[in-house]
């Protein structure tokens, strides 16, 4: 008998009605038994309790626990499935694909946009599609269930803040659906090109958290990143416009960044959802090239984050952080040109 591994972090999905508000209370076998799911096509669930907070709480801290747990516990199972609040499931599945690398057993990361206490909530779909992908799966790697979809870990985002279908996966395809009868159904695309193990499970859980996002907004004044230097931080991502770019007409951000851009990492992500980062398509962004910048291609945002934050607790070495940055880990960046 296959045995399957639940890990309860909190969240919606474990949160009752107090006065102050929503808030995550309910450990994971009340979860589950809320859920009415005890045994699956007769496998053999276990549970854990790790956290039980809201995930805007959720810190760095945290996901180097949970990617100790999922490690430790694929030794030992045949598939995981990570209960997870909404807000940052994303950053969580994107930097578990950094820390746990070469898992040829799946694990599951879900969560809901309803508390489970609630009529109608979403919980009791997305746990029984995750526990049947972790059960049935016939790849490994790390992989978000939500809404009936299989998204690869580190390329969803969250684009609706109340939606039942409130994750989407970017830049890349679905990895499967689950239908109202329990049936995977394979993007048979996918399967060809989905990226195999490269070696054996490995664990890594080192990274750095000194790392700012800042969104260009036009007016920006460059000063605000001498403040950011002051205050520590070893790694910069500017969140820039379409395809990328940094302005430099009457106040100049391009200088600035040049004068920075050999003793931090410098990444450049786009505030589109879709497309990537292409810097060699316009002449702001071969200029943010020619000033040092490193490009995030096609990542998500939060995959972006928590890789510079993991590149950073390696080395702090820039030619080595890009080196980094521009290798493929989990099929969370593919080879567009710059």
């Amino acid at each position: 008998m296959k045995k399957i591994l639940v890990l309860g972090t909190g969240g919606t999905i474990a949160s009752v009605k107090t006065e102050e508000g929503f808030k995550s209370s309910l450990d994971i076998n009340e979860i589950l038994r809320h859920a009415g799911i005890k045994l699956h096509n007769g496998y053999e669930i276990h549970t854990k309790n790790i956290l039980n907070i809201d995930s805007t709480l959720i810190q760095p801290e945290d996901w180097e626990i949970i990617a100790k747990e999922v490690y430790s516990g694929l030794r030992d199972y045949d598939g995981i499935v990570i209960s997870h609040g909404t807000d940052t499931l994303a950053h969580a599945s994107s930097m578990l694909s950094f820390m746990v690398q070469n898992p040829t057993k799946p694990v599951v990361i879900t969560g809901a946009m309803k508390p489970i206490t609630e009529p109608g909530s979403d919980a009791v779909k997305n746990l029984r599609d995750s526990l049947l992908f972790a059960m049935e799966a016939k790849i490994g790697g790390i992989f978000v269930v939500f809404n009936g979809k299989v998204m690869n870990g580190c390329r969803v985002s969250k684009i609706n803040s109340v939606d039942v279908d409130a994750f989407k996966s970017i830049n890349y395809p679905d990895i499967a659906y689950i239908d109202e009868g329990g049936q995977i159904k394979y993007n048979a695309n996918i399967l060809d090109s989905y990226s195999r193990p490269r070696g054996s499970l490995k664990l890594d859980t080192q990274y750095d958290p000194r790392v700012f996002v800042l969104k260009l907004i036009p007016g920006l004044d460059s000063r605000v990143i001498d403040g950011l230097l002051d205050m520590g931080y070893k790694g910069l991502i500017l969140e820039s416009y379409g395809t990328g770019g940094i302005p430099y007409r009457k106040r100049n951000l391009l200088e600035k960044i040049k004068s920075i851009s050999r003793e931090i990492p410098v990444v450049v992500t786009t505030q589109a959802l879709y497309g990537g980062v292409d810097l060699s398509r316009y002449e702001v962004g071969m200029k943010a090239l020619e000033a040092g910048v490193i490009s995030a291609k096609d990542m998500t945002k939060e995959a972006t984050v928590t890789k510079l934050m993991w590149a950073l607790g390696h080395t702090e070495d820039v030619d080595e952080i890009k080196q980094i940055m521009h290798t493929n880990y989990a099929d969370e960046i593919k080879n567009i040109s710059q």
